[in-house]
């Protein structure tokens, strides 16, 4: 998402070229194939793992910080190593958001129209705040200190960074589709509607009665 802001922005020309299906589909295979193979790599890492204190986590999904608080001590080196590994691509991956979108207002800030801008800056925005939230809360929940560790605290997190951005995503990037705008709407009139003219009906109906 932030590469094809990047290119509606700064290279408005070119999009077409840049962005068509072909393309599209590959960034799509890449980001599907890396998130794939990083949940196989984590959920075989952690089912071999020893449990010394029980098999009980408080969290709604099997979180990889509370799966580990279980294992043994000496065991779970290997799932250490594989979050630092992920950590890394993950950083790889905020970086070059955070480079496109550098590119994206300073671009933003040459353009002489204030109309202009401020169209750029609300196409980019519901991406950027998905993106904040996610990387925020996911920090808090896999590096925070143990000691810091509340269970209340810990499902709110988790919940912030696993349910509520891809709930939110199709939502935030479907609304800016005029025909999907004008459907909500027929919609929604067409629901006032309906009750109004039950509302209408009703007294008739116990007159008739």
């Amino acid at each position: 998402m932030s590469y094809d802001r990047y290119v509606a922005i700064c290279k408005p020309l070119h999009y077409g070229t840049l962005m068509d299906s072909r393309a599209c589909a590959s960034m799509a295979a890449a980001a599907w194939g890396a998130g794939v193979l990083n949940a196989l790599l984590h959920t075989a890492s952690t089912f071999s793992l020893p449990f010394c204190q029980g098999n009980a986590v408080d969290q709604f999904f099997c979180e990889i910080p509370h799966i580990l608080k279980l294992s043994c001590l000496h065991s779970y080196l290997k799932e250490i190593w594989l979050l630092v590994i992920s950590a890394s691509l993950a950083s790889g991956c905020f970086v070059f958001i955070l480079f496109s979108y550098v590119q994206i207002f300073r671009a933003v800030l040459r353009m002489p129209s204030e109309q202009g801008r401020h169209k750029a800056i609300s196409t980019c925005l519901p991406h950027l705040a998905v993106v904040s939230l996610f990387v925020s809360t996911a920090m808090v929940a896999h590096l925070k200190l143990p000691s810091i560790s509340f269970p209340s605290l810990d499902l709110v997190v988790s919940f912030l960074y696993s349910v509520v951005p891809p709930a939110v995503n199709p939502l935030i990037y479907s609304m800016r589709n005029q025909e999907l705008k004008y459907a909500v709407r027929k919609m929604m009139s067409w629901s006032h509607f309906s009750r109004h003219k039950l509302h209408m009906s009703q007294p008739v109906t116990q007159f008739v009665q």
